[in-house]
């Protein structure tokens, strides 16, 4: 009788997370209620400040990565979503690192392998300027540096669409 209720009491308090922030301020939220209203998040890095930065990834299904900034006293400095075309455009292949990437998008939610380039390819989800969905590829030699970005739309989008028109 008590695992039905624990059960239940668990799936009303996911329901109450708060998926983009919304709610937290910056300068008086704590670290506790970024927690409290966001979960855990998927990874934290530290930052040269002596703070950190959390990222909430909301992919594959959410097209977001939220990264909310903590100051060393535990107090949340900012949150911003950070997969954006304007980020996208900072990736420089030959250049960027695979630890910048990082820092910048937060973690892929999915890393495969191109055996025959000896590439890793990190897996994005995110909106293009229109709001248009699209997949971005980041593809990494073996030195850890950027060698390609793409951003492939989604077509199973656009099937949807084409089956929906008369």
């Amino acid at each position: 009788m008590r695992l039905p209720i624990l059960l239940c009491a668990a799936v009303l308090l996911a329901g109450c997370a708060s998926y983009d922030g919304r709610g937290l301020v910056p300068g008086k939220s704590t670290s506790g209620d970024v927690q409290a209203l966001m979960g855990s998040p998927a990874e934290r890095l530290a930052s040269a400040d002596g703070g950190s930065v959390w990222y909430y990834p909301r992919n594959p299904a959410g097209l977001h990565t939220y990264a909310v900034r903590i100051g060393p006293d535990g107090v949340m400095r900012g949150i911003e979503q950070r997969l954006t075309v304007e980020n996208m455009g900072k990736l420089v292949a030959g250049t960027t690192t695979a630890k910048q990437v990082r820092e910048l998008l937060g973690p892929p939610w999915r890393v495969t392998r191109l055996e025959r380039q000896r590439r890793d390819v990190w897996e994005y989800s995110m909106y293009d300027a229109v709001q248009d969905e699209h997949f971005l590829y980041v593809q990494f030699s073996g030195d850890g540096l950027v060698r390609e970005v793409l951003l492939l739309r989604d077509l199973r989008k656009e099937q949807g669409d084409a089956t929906s028109r008369p």
